[in-house]
């Protein structure tokens, strides 16, 4: 059976240094791969190129049997990133910033009041972003990821500002995405209690 997305003899460099060389991966529906590794392994570099801000030196990702190279479009209208920094305009409310996003990608049907109260920002939504902590411009990242109907979520260190409360509401809005089918690679350095089938790539 031929993947969701697969990744085929992945080679990256940063400089002259390799990153990786002949990475390859499947993933399919409720599927997550973690990635692991110290700082500066590749773990952000990978999801980059995957995001298509890079070009890997080597190899091809496949998303539903065909290159990405020749389904850019389809691809990159199929996940959203949770990047480390989080990307919003700073002078923009949380509200103004969500509701760009909708004209990016599909959106999912959630009720856009109960994302925000779900995530404890529903009090914040007309303060603009520059006036949130770093923990709660994440938690707006992860409404924006609730209310996109894309089926894979890449998410760099999530847990990063984020309390004990918040770093179990990401591993259970992740678990709830996979058990809707959706897929997710995520780089984290603490431990992930995540339920489904989980996969492992440790960058050296």
């Amino acid at each position: 059976m031929t993947a969701q997305l697969s990744a085929d003899a992945l080679t990256l460099f940063r400089g002259e240094r390799c990153l990786f060389q002949g990475l390859s991966f499947a993933l399919n529906p409720g599927e997550l791969l973690l990635l692991e590794g110290r700082n500066g392994t590749g773990k952000t570099s990978l999801m980059r190129a995957i995001a298509g801000l890079i070009e890997f030196e080597d190899g091809d990702i496949h998303w539903q049997g065909k290159p990405v190279r020749t389904n850019r479009q389809s691809f990159y209208g199929s996940l959203v990133w949770m990047q480390h920094r989080v990307g919003f305009k700073a002078d923009l409310t949380l509200v103004e910033n969500l509701r760009f996003e909708t004209h990016l990608r599909a959106q999912s049907g959630q009720d856009f009041e109960e994302v925000l109260k779900r995530l404890d920002i529903d009090r914040l939504k007309r303060l603009p972003m520059r006036s949130l902590s770093a923990g709660q411009q994440r938690r707006v990242a992860l409404a924006r990821m609730l209310l996109s109907s894309v089926p894979l979520w890449l998410m760099d260190e999530p847990f990063t500002n984020l309390d004990r409360e918040g770093r179990a509401l990401v591993m259970n809005l992740t678990t709830e995405h996979l058990d809707r089918g959706g897929m997710c690679i995520m780089a984290a350095h603490q431990d992930v209690e995540i339920g489904g089938n989980v996969q492992k790539i440790v960058l050296q």
